[in-house]
């Protein structure tokens, strides 16, 4: 077989949404047991939403809150000791400051990997319109991969900035994006997210217009 079998390619939508995949004080504090190596992709991931927010691209949060004794996060909660940090309301689970949601964007409340598991956010981003999620944040080999995935089996097309994801080592990070970039996702860098979302340019608020 000389063609390559993964070798396709997806064009991104006219009508792009930012989502923001827990930005939580737990991947950047060093006291937390999730602590990233590197804060980098935080600050990319801040200029990608100054970016959609200067151009009217809709930007939508997501982060992670278990009720006393994680009994919303099943199995998972038990697979990953680190999650107890995210009980409740505690410091951990607060997004961090560069990329703070704006009072009128949305916070997606989640317990498992993907943004979109359990949650209202594709019926959220279809009814408003969306065809293009551009997806930053952290870990690139978990909640980023997972909510890719689900992304494309929503009918979005998932742009992933490389730049603005992160991940506990470099090994899984760049074998994730190879793998996204492969079957489920465009991996693109800070530089071309940023040019799309100022080429998308729109008013803020359109509803369900196209």
């Amino acid at each position: 077989m000389g063609d390559d079998p993964f070798g396709g390619s997806l064009r991104p939508g006219h009508s792009p949404a930012v989502l923001a995949v827990d930005m939580m004080r737990a991947y950047f504090d060093p006291a937390s047991a999730l602590c990233l190596p590197t804060d980098d992709c935080l600050h990319s991931a801040a200029r990608v939403l100054a970016t959609a927010r200067q151009h009217g691209v809709p930007v939508v949060h997501s982060r992670v809150r278990y009720s006393a004794g994680g009994a919303d996060g099943g199995v998972f909660f038990r697979k990953v000791p680190a999650l107890q940090a995210l009980v409740g309301d505690g410091p951990m689970g607060e997004l961090m400051p560069p990329v703070a949601p704006t009072d009128d964007e949305l916070v997606v409340v989640k317990q498992y990997a993907s943004a979109f598991f359990g949650t209202s956010l594709a019926s959220t981003l279809h009814a408003s319109g969306v065809d293009t999620v551009v997806v930053v944040g952290v870990s690139t080999s978990g909640c980023i991969r997972a909510t890719a995935v689900d992304a494309i089996q929503h009918g979005f097309v998932p742009l992933v900035v490389a730049d603005a994801v992160g991940d506990r080592a470099p090994e899984p990070h760049e074998a994730n994006l190879r793998d996204l970039g492969a079957k489920y996702a465009e991996v693109v860098d800070e530089a071309t997210a940023l040019a799309y979302l100022a080429a998308s340019s729109r008013p803020a608020s359109r509803g369900g217009d196209r």
